[in-house]
């Protein structure tokens, strides 16, 4: 990787100080090493990002009715994208791969530990959760606030972030209408998704409805994955949402 960037131009080095007043700080040990992981990835993976948005207008109607009628085992978005994904990944399993170094071999995962983007004081994590095709949507809430605790307060193990499929990255709780998630290798794609927006779209008649829309951002490894299958998983992915049944 090292000669596609020998005729780069060389980092500015420049004294601040000149400009105005400067406090120095040190990069974090865990900011650093995810910082040299994400230009690696970066820099060696021919990303594209596939926009498309799910109605889940439905969902979140039989969602809020589950928790009405469900106080204690309350629902939310994250766990249901996490079974959309496991069955998209079944869906298409390309998605589900991982190419050598070399490029010259693709392994395909039986397996679907999915990757969970979290962000901590010190930078950014990504557990991987196990075995999701296994487990409840429930059984996925509590390793998630369990996990995503533990990763703010206390840190995780290599083990513990190791062996993912496939990386969901969430900013919905604070905003956006789209963004670019950069893959995390040896994956070949990551999910991002944005914060639901409501709009008014056309009904069977022609007249305006108001819609709830899930802004879904799928970035993938381009000499694995070609665009309409990344556009067939998001739309998947939507469809399964919109007809998901909450039990």
């Amino acid at each position: 990787m090292s000669d596609q960037f020998s005729n780069m131009m060389p980092w500015p080095e420049m004294d601040f100080s000149v400009f105005g007043e400067v406090e120095e700080k040190s990069v974090g040990k865990t900011q650093a090493y995810v910082g040299r992981a994400m230009h690696r990835n970066w820099a060696s993976i021919p990303h594209v990002t596939h926009n498309d948005d799910a109605d889940i207008t439905q969902f979140e109607r039989r969602r809020k009715a589950w928790n009405q009628s469900n106080p204690d085992k309350k629902r939310t978005l994250l766990p249901a994208l996490m079974k959309a994904t496991v069955a998209a990944l079944k869906e298409y399993p390309q998605f589900n791969t991982s190419l050598s170094a070399d490029g010259t071999k693709l392994y395909q995962k039986h397996y679907y530990h999915i990757g969970i983007a979290v962000d901590v004081p010190s930078g950014l994590l990504v557990p991987a959760i196990r075995d999701c095709d296994k487990k409840t949507e429930d059984e996925l809430a509590v390793e998630l606030a369990a996990t995503s605790e533990k990763a703010r307060t206390k840190g995780l193990s290599m083990a513990e972030m190791s062996g993912g499929c496939f990386t969901l990255s969430s900013l919905g709780h604070i905003g956006g209408t789209s963004f670019s998630p950069i893959i995390n290798a040896p994956e070949v794609g990551i999910l991002g998704i944005t914060r639901a927006r409501s709009c008014f779209l056309p009904d069977e008649h022609g007249e305006p409805e108001l819609r709830q829309l899930l802004p879904l951002s799928l970035s993938y490894d381009h000499r694995v994955i070609n665009g309409a299958d990344a556009a067939r998983f998001v739309r998947f992915v939507a469809d399964w949402l919109a007809a998901y049944e909450f039990k």
